[in-house]
Formats: structure tokens, C-alpha cells, sequence
């Protein structure tokens, strides 16, 4: 059975010092150094975080499922097992050893956040790359703030949980974004997956955890 988790926008974390980094604004240097230093910056940062934060709607959906990982046919790379469909992955099987069941999560901040994105970039404005810092950002937060909220419920229950691992990362093909799409909800939190894979709104993430007895 699915769950789904939301909280008020004021409640998802600022962290200005992120929003700068994903803005690519210093590539060198310590970033909180150079944007106490640089006022402009800081100010602009500062102004796209109250301005976006205002316009999130932070929501994820989250199903526990019993997963299993396997050698077929004495091969090297493992296969892992979940909610009826199955891919390999080494990278993914080290993140989920010793770990019988796994949480599959779609997060979102909404669909206002690209929105107001799009706008910075059409007018050719100069904080737009900012902007997009500010959402990578924002979502960043709300992940961290929904795997705070997992941990503290599974802990709760005797168990840990591993660190999360997206779809994308290391050899789990980008393509696995289509599993949780046929498993979760998505369309609830009002999250749908492009044909190019990318999901929309983009400022949302998915996820696997595995979770440890």
C-alpha cells in the first residue's frame, strides 16, 4: 500500500550555501567565503529562495516492497527483485546488501517551480541560472527532509535504512525511472515521466532505500 507524505512549503529547508553551489556561481573556493564576500550574489540568492519557497508544494509518494537479490545462472552481476519486475546491477545490489525489503519514492516540489524556471530563462534574465540552482535545491531539501521523516519511522520499528540511490547513478540505467512510474502514484503528486525519461515536473527525484533488519 502506497503512502504519501507532504508538508507546508515554510517547513522545507533553506540552505543558500546549496543553492549558490547548484547555481554554479563559484566553481572554486569556499562558497560561503565568496558569497558573504560578493553582496550582489548573496542578495539574488537570497531573493530567489524567499520568492520560490513561497510556490512549493513539497509532496512524495512511498511503497515498501520485499526484495530479493540474486545470481542467475551463476553470473556475475547480481539481479535484483522487487514488486514483481527484476533488472541487474552491481552498484545498486552492494547499496542493498543484507537488506530483505526496499522503499521505492517520488518526490516533487511542484510544478510552479519549472514554471517560474522557464520564466527567468525566456526573459533572458540574469538570476535565471540562479533559479535553477534555487529549485535543484529546494528539492534536495524536501528529500532529505522525507528520508529524515523514513528514518525516524523505520527506527522506530527496529530497523535502519541504507542511503538512498536514484536511477541514474552508477549502473542502474536512467530507464529504471519507468518502474516507479508502473508501481507508485505518481500521477497523485501530480508527477509524470516524459518519453526522454526526464520526469515533470523536473524538479522531482526518485529513489531507491533498502532497509536493513
Amino acid at each position: 500500500m502506497p503512502f504519501f507524505y507532504k508538508i507546508q512549503a515554510e517547513q522545507v529547508f533553506i540552505d543558500k550555501k546549496e543553492a549558490a553551489r547548484y547555481s554554479g556561481c563559484f566553481s572554486t573556493g569556499n562558497v560561503e567565503s565568496r558569497m558573504e564576500s560578493d553582496g550582489l550574489v548573496f542578495k539574488i540568492i537570497d531573493e530567489s529562495c524567499k520568492k520560490m519557497q513561497k510556490i512549493l508544494v513539497p509532496q512524495a509518494v512511498y511503497e515498501e516492497f520485499d526484495l530479493s537479490i540474486a545470481y542467475p545462472d551463476d553470473e556475475k552481476i547480481p539481479e535484483i527483485r522487487f514488486g514483481g519486475i527484476s533488472f541487474k546491477s552491481c552498484d545498486l545490489a552492494k547499496n542493498l546488501k543484507g537488506c530483505k525489503k526496499i522503499i521505492l519514492f517520488a518526490a516533487t516540489v511542484g510544478a510552479s517551480v519549472d514554471m517560474m524556471v522557464r520564466r527567468a530563462q525566456q526573459c533572458g534574465s540574469a538570476d535565471a541560472a540562479i533559479m535553477q540552482g534555487t529549485g535543484a535545491m529546494f528539492i534536495e531539501s524536501f528529500v532529505d527532509e522525507l528520508n529524515e521523516h523514513l528514518c525516524h519511522d523505520y527506527e522506530s520499528k527496529g530497523c535502519r535504512l541504507r542511503p538512498r540511490f536514484s536511477p541514474g547513478y552508477g549502473d542502474v540505467p536512467l530507464e529504471i525511472q519507468k518502474y516507479f512510474f508502473s508501481l507508485l502514484p505518481c500521477s497523485k503528486i501530480g508527477l509524470s515521466l516524459m518519453d526522454s525519461l526526464i520526469m515533470a515536473p523536473e524538479k522531482s527525484v526518485t529513489a531507491f532505500i533498502g532497509i536493513e533488519f
